[in-house]
């Protein structure tokens, strides 16, 4: 029997290499080859697909109409959010996350809700319907209008499609359906991005919303090639510890709305329940203020939030300081100590310095760098800022406190949990006074510590 064809595919952007190198050829990634075997596919739109086929006529764009795509509510507030306002009918969602972390749970709940006002179907490659059924019971919710099927073969998921057109598809997970025109493992490179194609063209085609799950890399990167997510819509993940209460959804990619949008869940016997406040999450409650501890207005999409920033600086016993930090940028955080030091005079080249953003959430703007050099001040003098106080700025290396973006949104949702006092950068000074909210505005890191003394 002659041996099987085989090549080798890029996991990172599904390029080819007719023999294993180090490092992908196409896009200079290193370890991403895995050896995959060469599929004589014909054509993959043929038979029920047909008009998948046709060649689209050309047309300017001055004489195409814009129009708002229409949204549909899944029943659950947050994930609304994070989706941009609710799902787009031929629209592809893919959502990700750690074993565990509440996936199946939440698209159950959704699709319990849709099911009351749409045809929906849930398709399991992963589950038996008596395991589902027992968790719909579990979570009590109303799921007799809920179309279930176990299956992994890609062909016959299509058909079922096909003959019963529900509105909305659910695939559990796209890792273990195969495609029998391919001979290559579920999961393995081939299938996955055949029967994410596959399935994102019967979409558009047939306007079902089809939300796929995706399984994720112990890196916490989604399974399978990159262009998976070139694919899709909406790429969401599921972030948070497994072993935490609460859950935070994240949109990385939206072609119907904005991305970085949050959603804040918490885990109950009931399932995962939206979060209406997410800002007491990540705000620690003291009794007293306490030394190296500051409040700071960051932007998750169009959400402000109130996050806790802790600092502790201590007196290093090795060579090398260490510098550590949870939550927010590490190579950042050495930066911002240089910058205390050349332009505010504060050295911690002999000090420890940990830091910590409150609740597991992630910061990734640099709206932060304020919040954290006044944390690591406080925790260096022993002396707690003044209470009620929030900040948010960028710091630039030449010490100066750059304006953040949706300035008066951070501001007015500071104000509505009841602090009184904002250090912002001056650009970012409001034209009008915000009842209850004393704003001082800063130009530079050295200005900035003294008015904190000042206050104190």
């Amino acid at each position: 029997m002659a041996k099987a064809k085989t090549n080798y595919t890029c996991t990172e952007c599904g390029g080819v290499a007719n023999k294993w190198t180090g490092q992908c050829p196409s896009c200079g990634q290193w370890n991403t080859l895995v050896e995959t075997l060469v599929e004589a596919v014909g054509n993959r739109f043929s038979n029920q697909h047909q008009g998948l086929a046709q060649t689209a006529p050309v047309m300017t764009l001055a004489d195409i109409e814009a129009i708002d795509v229409p949204r549909f509510g899944t029943g659950i507030e947050e994930f609304d959010r994070v989706l941009g306002g609710g799902l787009v009918a031929g629209g592809v969602v893919l959502i990700g996350g750690e074993p565990g972390i509440g996936k199946s749970t939440l698209l159950l709940q959704a699709l319990a809700n849709l099911s009351k006002l749409k045809k929906v179907l849930y398709v399991s490659g992963e589950e038996s319907g008596a395991q589902i059924a027992l968790r719909a019971k579990r979570l009590a919710v109303d799921a007799k209008d809920l179309k279930l099927q176990a299956e992994i073969q890609l062909e016959k998921i299509l058909n079922t499609l096909v003959e019963h057109k529900p509105e909305v598809a659910v695939i559990d997970s796209i890792q273990t359906v195969y495609s029998d025109a391919l001979s290559s493992a579920p999961g393995s490179v081939a299938q996955v991005r055949e029967c994410a194609a596959q399935l994102t063209r019967v979409a558009k085609q047939s306007g079902i919303t089809i939300i796929m799950v995706g399984h994720v890399t112990k890196e916490g990167a989604l399974a399978g090639p990159r262009v998976l997510e070139h694919i899709v819509d909406t790429v969401l993940y599921f972030e948070g510890d497994t072993h935490s209460s609460f859950r935070l959804v994240r949109a990385f990619k939206n072609r119907f709305g904005a991305v970085n949008e949050l959603g804040v869940f918490a885990m109950t016997e009931k399932g995962l329940k939206g979060v209406s406040n997410p800002s007491a999450l990540f705000l620690s409650q003291h009794d007293n203020q306490v030394p190296g501890s500051c409040v700071m207005v960051t932007q998750e999409g169009t959400r402000p939030l109130l996050v806790e920033i802790q600092a502790l600086v201590d007196a290093s016993h090795v060579p090398n300081a260490r510098r550590l930090s949870v939550g927010l940028e590490q190579n950042r955080l050495a930066m911002l100590l240089a910058v205390l030091h050349r332009h505010a005079g504060i050295a911690a080249f002999d000090q420890d310095v940990f830091i910590n953003a409150v609740g597991g959430v992630k910061i990734t703007e640099p709206a932060a760098d304020l919040a954290v050099l006044l944390a690591i001040n406080s925790s260096m003098r022993n002396r707690p800022l003044p209470r009620g106080l929030v900040v948010f700025g960028e710091v630039g290396l030449a010490g100066e406190i750059r304006p953040a973006p949706r300035g008066q949104e951070r501001l007015r949702e500071a104000a509505k949990l009841g602090f009184s006092i904002a250090m912002i950068p001056k650009a970012n000074m409001p034209k009008q006074e915000i009842e209850g909210l004393k704003v001082i505005g800063v130009e530079r890191i050295d200005d900035a510590l003294s008015k904190i003394r000042d206050a104190e």
